[in-house]
């Protein structure tokens, strides 16, 4: 069964942009867009194993820094190559000022 962990502050991460959070052995990434909404994904390309913390965010993709492969942060699907494998994507939650994902 799957619990919410607690992954951040709201105010960790700026307005289009993304954090990493490792938790459970696992490397996440967590957005918020700009319309002030919180995402989660697998926080490692699905290309070559990239952490995506340092990547590009913008119009509601992440950019990989070292391919530039995009991913929509929201589905997690694979826009452009050479990405063609989806990122998982994790639910998530505020409560008060923090950000919770479900894993």
């Amino acid at each position: 069964m799957a619990d919410w962990v607690d992954a951040c502050a709201t105010n960790a991460i700026d307005n289009e942009n993304l954090i990493r959070f490792d938790h459970g052995g696992r490397t996440f990434a967590i957005y918020r867009s700009p319309e002030d909404e919180y995402f989660c994904t697998d926080g490692m390309c699905t290309h070559e194993a990239i952490h995506l913390a340092d990547g590009r965010v913008m119009n509601n993709t992440v950019e990989c820094p070292k391919h530039n492969g995009t991913f929509d942060y929201k589905t997690g699907e694979a826009l452009q190559s050479p990405v063609c494998v989806n990122l998982k994507t994790f639910p998530t939650k505020v409560e008060g000022d923090r950000v919770l994902i479900e894993i």
